[in-house]
This record gives C-alpha cells, structure tokens and sequence, in this order.
C-alpha cells in the first residue's frame, strides 16, 4: 500500500464528528494503536500518522490520547494487547495486518477498528462484504490471494520446463492459508508436481529450505 493512502486511512480513521466532540467536551478520545513491530521500526507511519491527526484539527495530548502498544513480531500478543486496549476503553482501534485485526475483532464487537490493510477481509470473516462491511471493522483490503494462481502460471511460463513446484507458507496467517490453496489449485490444474512447507515461525525458515534441496525446480 502506498504511504499517502495509508496517512489518508489513518487521518480519515480519527476524523470524528465535530457533534460527537462536543458531547463531553472534558473528555479525551482515545485511539488504541496495535502495533505490529516496533515504535522505531514503525517511525514513519506513525509520524505520517500524528501530522495527518494534526491537518485534521487533532493534537495528541490536547485533545486526543494515543495508546501505543506494541507486539515486536510475536504474534502471540495480539490477543494480549486487544484485551488490553478494550479494558482501556479507547474510542477506535487502530492496526494492520490480518492477525492483528482478527485478534482486535474477537476481543471487541462495539469498538469501531480500522485497519490499513487486512487480506481478503470477506474470505476472512472480518466484514460481511466490501460494499457493505457491517459489523464495527473497516478499512482497506488486500486482495492478493486472486493474484497467487496467476503468480504460479506466469512461473511456468518463465519456466516451461517447470515440473516440481514448492510453495513456502506461513499457515499460522489465516490470509495466508488463502493464498496457500489459490496457488495449489492453480498448480494442480498445471499438471505440476506441488511440494508445500509450512512454517510458523522464523526458525521454521531456514530448516524449509534445507528439506526443499533436491525436492523443487521453482520457489
């Protein structure tokens, strides 16, 4: 996603009406921010995030509070940091990422979450349909997973010779299983010989790899 549409998400996201504002004018909205790395290693979004929230008349510690959490790549806070966030009671949650939003999403069904990205959100069983989201999570879709079968066919084609084929997938993302069976199907339908490693976690890369010598023709 290109960094302008992700401050435009974002600084729409906080956009509340001015009505709403005046209703407890004593009271601070909060947006819980669910992270997917780190604060550095996020630095620029969250700094295209703050001047966005600043254009639209939104000063954090004047009239916003931003509550910052943090998973550092373990994927098993998210859960944690959702809870976390509901019994805060922030006003929006903010975040990105497939996992992140389904965790945000079984931890709350009243507060509104916005996502910068979630793949195949309507496959995922995040929003009823594009058009239509329902529910209290929006944002933008990543619909990659109608891409995967096309990406193995353009593979034979740069490799006509092409016979053995393996796919490398972390199953522990629900988008990504989608993607895993987009691209099987469309090996199958080649004829192709389909070799699937599944992984979890980042230790489990380097020993997928190691198991594929001699396995594959194509990655």
């Amino acid at each position: 996603m290109m960094r302008r549409e992700f401050i435009a998400l974002l600084g729409g996201a906080a956009a509340w009406p001015v009505a709403a504002r005046a209703q407890q004018p004593g009271k601070l909205r909060t947006i819980g921010f669910l992270g997917q790395s780190t604060r550095s290693a996020a630095s620029e979004w969250v700094a295209a995030f703050v001047q966005r929230l600043r254009e639209l008349g939104w000063m954090e510690g004047r009239t916003i509070t931003i509550e910052y959490r943090w998973s550092e790549g373990r994927e098993e806070r998210f859960a944690e940091i959702a809870a976390e966030l509901v019994r805060l009671k922030v006003d929006v949650i903010l975040t990105s990422g497939t996992p992140e939003v389904l965790a945000a999403k079984q931890a709350t069904s009243v507060i509104p979450i916005v996502f910068a990205t979630a793949g195949d959100p309507v496959g995922n069983g995040l929003i009823a349909s594009l058009a239509r989201p329902g529910g209290n999570v929006t944002g933008m879709s990543l619909q990659s997973n109608d891409t995967a079968g096309k990406r193995v066919e353009l593979l034979r084609e740069v490799v006509p010779s092409l016979r053995r084929l393996a796919i490398l997938a972390n199953v522990g993302n629900p988008f990504s299983v989608l993607e895993l069976g987009e691209a099987q199907a469309a090996a199958r339908a080649l004829g192709l010989e389909v070799d699937t490693l599944e992984i979890r976690r980042p230790e489990d890369i380097a020993p997928a790899f190691e198991a594929l010598k001699g396995r594959a023709q194509a990655l």
